[in-house]
């Protein structure tokens, strides 16, 4: 079982909308937060979006005010929903979890990551 897996990703016109989507597995106990970055090949990695366990949610400059997080905490997953994209947007989203395990073990989970690619 891989513990942090992200989907969704994909070619999308500019001006278009993705979802992402990122689901943490295993005895966990408490997610903490989930983060998403991304990367771009030649660029330092991005910091996109945080949701918080206490419900606070923050957004990158960049993308405030198109990119949306949520939260589901049944199932330990988190949407990356983006509208109205650019070129800018493009690249590999990787998600990253950290909390703790029922065995009280912390943990900082990183995914393998999802390409996302804006378009015409």
């Amino acid at each position: 079982q891989v513990p942090l897996v992200e989907s969704g990703g994909g070619l999308v016109q500019p001006g278009g909308s993705v979802t992402l989507s990122c689901v943490a597995s295993g005895n966990i106990r408490q997610i903490n937060y989930m983060t998403w970055h991304r990367q771009v090949p030649g660029k330092e990695r991005e910091w996109v979006a945080t949701v918080t366990t206490a419900g606070h949610f923050n957004y990158a400059e960049s993308v405030s005010g198109r990119f949306t997080l949520s939260k589901v905490h049944a199932n330990n997953t988190v949407y990356l929903t983006g509208i109205n994209l650019k070129p800018a947007d493009a690249g590999v989203y990787l998600c990253n979890a950290g909390g703790t395990y029922r065995n009280a073990q912390y943990f900082d989970l990183w995914g393998q990551g999802t390409q996302v690619t804006v378009s015409s």
